[in-house]
């Protein structure tokens, strides 16, 4: 059993063990609840983007170190059964899994499980869109953070913009929705981009997202002097135009939506997520399967559970879902990454993005 903290005693947390198991009401010990699952499949990507994955070729997880397809489904069924009604397929790049496609279809036909989402980086979406859109995917993140041919070249490693682009075209003609962009704000890097990807909510009806940069792994180009704070994106687009709060549920997702006034209901939106200058722990509703088979409660903290071992030592169905649950009640109350005990030091492809 992990540490509690003084104000909850060992009995106390067993018994809220013993009554999520029994309620399927996935509830932690700060009162959120727990409806959603992110599910990195595979550590591997076809990128090397600056802020994620160190440029060195770093040393990939062997594929028997990955959760397989029926390992995965077993974890997600236990998972809906308990209360959990949407799941994010994440990476690396969860388009470069063999078979996905198979795999997906399979989560589909999970009683119970209402949502089921993708996150990618564009670079497949040509040639997979519609088969997603066939096993039932509709809502998509997608990763860009610049709109530069070269300067994508710079950030990726790779001159594959121009195919991301025509991806992201492609999936809303056919009619995936919501369809959202991820920019992860660098300053002396993309952020004289700011406009331009704020444009895009208007002249194609895209969400774009501003990420406040994180000090997530080692390796990566973190620095205080390349962090933007939301706010200041926020300010430096308004010459766009107002921005009035979007109409929508804060448990969709960690960002604050916005949409320019003068567009109304007819135009995209921008959003903010800012898990440095605004935590949103306290209505943070997730859990994280790693592509290693571990579960964290918590994104910027390193403390996980190993699921793949309980799995392969024959694990019972209980056994399992008691993990989820443990997991759960283990979540922190926040994140304490700038604090003295806070860390990060999972690679971010790994964790899933």
């Amino acid at each position: 059993m992990t540490k509690i903290t003084p104000e909850i005693t060992q009995t106390q947390q067993e018994k809220s063990l013993e009554n999520l198991l029994a309620t399927g009401q996935l509830v932690d010990l700060f009162s959120r609840s727990i409806s959603y699952l992110r599910v990195s499949l595979t550590d591997q990507c076809n990128l090397r983007c600056i802020y994620c994955t160190p440029r060195e070729i770093g040393e990939k997880l062997p594929c028997g170190e990955l959760l397989s397809y029926e390992e995965l489904l077993r974890v997600i069924n236990l998972a809906v059964q308990l209360g959990i009604r949407k799941v994010r397929l994440t990476g690396g790049e969860p388009l470069v899994r063999r078979d996905i496609i198979s795999f997906i279809r399979r989560l589909a036909a999970i009683p119970g499980l209402d949502d089921i989402r993708l996150t990618t980086n564009g670079v497949m979406l040509t040639r997979y869109a519609a088969d997603l859109f066939a096993a039932g995917i509709r809502k998509l993140n997608i990763s860009l953070d610049t709109l530069k041919k070269e300067r994508f070249a710079r950030i990726t490693g790779v001159d594959l913009f121009d195919q991301v682009w025509q991806g992201i075209r492609l999936v809303q003609e056919m009619g995936f929705s919501p369809v959202k962009l991820n920019m992860v704000a660098l300053r002396g890097i993309n952020d004289d981009e700011l406009l331009d990807f704020a444009r895009l909510s208007r002249t194609h009806g895209l969400q774009v997202r501003f990420i406040e940069f994180m000090p997530i792994g080692d390796g990566t180009i973190w620095g205080e002097e390349r962090y933007i704070s939301s706010e200041e994106i926020r300010e430096r687009i308004s010459v766009l135009g107002e921005l009035v709060a979007a109409q929508t549920a804060r448990l969709d997702g960690p960002a604050r939506i916005y949409r320019f006034k003068e567009d109304g209901e007819a135009g995209g939106s921008v959003g903010f997520i800012s898990p440095i200058s605004h935590k949103f722990c306290d209505q943070c509703n997730r859990l994280r399967l790693t592509s290693e088979g571990r579960l964290r409660s918590c994104l910027l903290s390193d403390k996980e559970t190993d699921l793949k071992s309980i799995l392969r030592a024959g694990g019972s169905d209980d056994e399992v879902k008691k993990a989820l649950v443990q997991t759960i009640l283990d979540k922190p109350k926040s994140h304490t990454l700038f604090e003295k005990e806070g860390s990060c030091h999972g690679q971010m492809s790994r964790i899933g993005g």
